[in-house]
């Protein structure tokens, strides 16, 4: 029988897999007014007891005597991607609503399965694409779409990761266990980009490998899959096509973890740092009206004037295109911001977006369960090309 909450009750939320991204996460959960971490299953770690601890939560020896908790409305899934369809199954079978960390499952036909399940019990089922949350998001899907710097024509995404955390004998490295690195992370980015140009269409991938330390990995013998690179197609003959590069690479020492996403328009580019957004250099040539609109949509940015523009110069030209402008401009944004803090309230924004779809179903919500189905079969086609 599915559970229900009304807008005055608590909500209670049980956690499978509780490490050290599950205790930031929930912590930010549990901002939300009227919930309750009920309890945790399916962790010894530590941060498991200190969770249970410090919020009065039970931890229990069994994922079925969580997913069977009277007192749990909504289950948080924060394991391996391997484990996330079975233990999404069982909590939809209990009647339980599931958000669940990406991705949504280890291929496309389990994803379906897990989303139509849902669909039948009247319940959630979320994998947790923060992304979209982003007011950097916003922003700049405002800026796409309202051409404050003409038409896109190309971007790329570049990410290069860590992986001093990572020892060889990691899950994150074992195919069968991750699914992979378009699969286990890139899903966020392939994401994002749908959300500002629409569904995009794999292109090419390739996959690069290097030799493993560890003996037992169960990829090809001797041998890891550390970087991949993607292209996708966005837009159509009517719109126009644009192609975007995707690189993931997991090669560095933790110090230079670094990401940066570069889109660039007819009359200006854009670079975003940090794999969830937090700061911009955007540097275009503009006219008064586009000054103020790029003002107004990055309230108190930094505005250096790299050059004024003289009329003998006036118009511009590009793509055979003439335009107007007065100035070459760069504007600096959010250097000021704390991106921890940053990356808590996306948590904290897309928890109450869901919450409020249990209390009120059918509400408009900026994530939905497409999200997390459609991001897996965009990363499960640039898998599938990467390995022809």
């Amino acid at each position: 029988m599915e559970t229900t909450a009304s807008k005055d009750s608590k909500v209670g939320i049980g956690v499978i897999g509780m490490g050290g991204f599950g205790l930031f996460a929930v912590q930010q959960f549990l901002q939300t007014p009227n919930t309750k971490l009920v309890a945790i299953a399916g962790s010894k770690r530590e941060e498991a007891t200190r969770t249970a601890k410090r919020f009065g939560a039970e931890q229990l020896g069994s994922i079925e005597e969580l997913v069977n908790h009277p007192d749990v409305d909504v289950i948080y899934i924060a394991t391996p991607p391997f484990l996330h369809y079975e233990q999404s199954m069982l909590a939809l079978n209990a009647g339980k609503h599931v958000i669940c960390e990406k991705p949504l499952a280890m291929n496309p036909e389990q994803g379906a399965e897990m989303l139509a399940l849902a669909k039948q019990k009247g319940l959630l089922m979320v994998t947790n694409l923060m992304q979209r949350y982003n007011p950097m998001f916003a922003r700049v899907k405002h800026l796409i779409d309202k051409k404050l710097l003409g038409d896109f024509l190309h971007g790329y995404f570049e990410n290069y990761a860590g992986d001093e955390g990572l020892s060889p004998e990691h899950w994150f490295w074992d195919r069968t266990k991750s699914g992979g690195i378009f699969i286990e992370h890139a899903v966020h980015f392939f994401d994002m980009f749908d959300g500002w140009f629409g569904n995009g269409t794999v292109k090419a991938a390739q996959v690069i490998k290097r030799p493993s330390m560890d003996s037992s990995s169960s990829q090809a013998p001797g041998w890891i899959e550390d970087q991949v690179q993607a292209t996708v197609e966005y837009g159509d003959d009517i719109t126009g096509k644009k192609l975007v590069n995707f690189y993931h690479g997991f090669t560095q020492t933790g110090r230079m973890d670094r990401q940066e996403m570069r889109l660039v328009f007819e009359r200006g580019d854009i670079t975003l740092f940090e794999w969830v957004p937090t700061r911009m250099i955007l540097r275009c040539v503009a006219d008064e009206e586009t000054t103020r609109a790029l003002m107004d949509l990055f309230p108190s940015a930094q505005l250096n004037v790299t050059a004024n523009i003289s009329s003998k110069d006036r118009p511009l030209r590009g793509r055979h295109k003439e335009f107007d402008a007065y100035q070459q401009i760069e504007l600096r944004f959010g250097f000021g911001d704390e991106k921890q803090h940053l990356y808590g309230e996306l948590l904290r924004l897309m928890f109450r977006d869901q919450v409020n779809a249990i209390h009120y179903p059918g509400t408009h919500r900026i994530i939905t369960e497409q999200n997390g189905l459609h991001s897996l079969e965009t990363a499960t086609i640039a898998d599938r090309l990467a390995r022809l």
